[in-house]
């Protein structure tokens, strides 16, 4: 089975709803190569704007809708949390789990991202599952230690072959809105420990889980990155905002 590749959108808490419909109306005319995912990913109060305008526009078989994020529980006294049925119910099909942020500010531990993975997967989301290491932990050489204390966790909580539905980014946390990006070699290298890590337990399963870079993508980097053999696309924060650059992203995506 070939890999597909996966450029998904990462809103943050930014876009209102002017951008909701410039971004799926520029989008109308994208052109994609074969087995590429456009996801976008806006903060939650846009979700069900999203869906309604891709749905006027018919693109609902080139862009897919995500959450930034997801309660861990199915329900319950949890004030502004979000559940996964609830996002079901708004046609939402990914969430982004782990992101550096939510483990930053909002103390978000491994172990609670691998409750949020499995109950994404329970309700039949697909979880783009966040990792990455901070700059003084590159500079001392932990990054792969790093990694693997927050796949282990995941792969602990849902079991390996589960991750056949699960989408890896790899968002090195000194690279995120700094514009400083990981060289495409960098970036392969640690991609190719990803998963080699995954095929430690599964090789099949490594094999075939799309793993995404995320740290200052952009319509200049992007080509060369991608290319990367272990790069399946990106998950993109400030350039998703912009409609043109996030075009040339999207086109420059390609199935492995």
């Amino acid at each position: 089975m070939a890999r597909r590749a996966i450029v998904a959108a990462n809103w943050k808490m930014n876009g209102d709803l002017t951008l909701v419909n410039t971004m799926v109306t520029g989008l109308t005319n994208v052109e994609l190569q074969d087995n590429v995912s456009v996801v976008i990913c806006p903060s939650t109060p846009y979700l069900s704007s999203l869906v309604t305008k891709v749905k006027a526009e018919q693109l609902n078989t080139a862009i897919c809708i995500g959450a930034q994020n997801v309660s861990e529980h199915e329900s319950g006294a949890y004030t502004g949390e979000i559940s996964t049925k609830m996002l079901r119910d708004l046609s939402v099909e990914f969430a982004i789990i782990g992101h550096s942020e939510r483990r930053s500010y909002y103390k978000e531990t491994s172990t609670q991202v691998a409750h949020k993975v499995n109950a994404a997967l329970n309700a039949g989301l697909t979880p783009i599952l966040c990792i990455g290491e901070s700059e003084a932990e590159r500079a001392t050489e932990q990054t792969e230690t790093v990694l693997a204390s927050q796949l282990q966790p995941v792969i602990d909580e849902v079991g390996i072959e589960k991750f056949i539905d699960v989408v890896i980014a790899y968002e090195p946390v000194w690279a995120i809105g700094t514009g400083k990006t990981a060289s495409s070699e960098m970036a392969q290298e640690t991609h190719q420990f990803i998963r080699q890590f995954l095929a430690q337990a599964n090789e099949n399963v490594a094999a075939k889980v799309p793993l995404l870079y995320g740290g200052s993508v952009n319509a200049s980097n992007c080509e060369e990155l991608f290319a990367q053999a272990d790069i399946d696309g990106g998950l993109i924060g400030g350039a998703s905002l912009q409609v043109e650059q996030f075009k040339i992203i999207c086109s420059a995506a390609k199935g492995k």
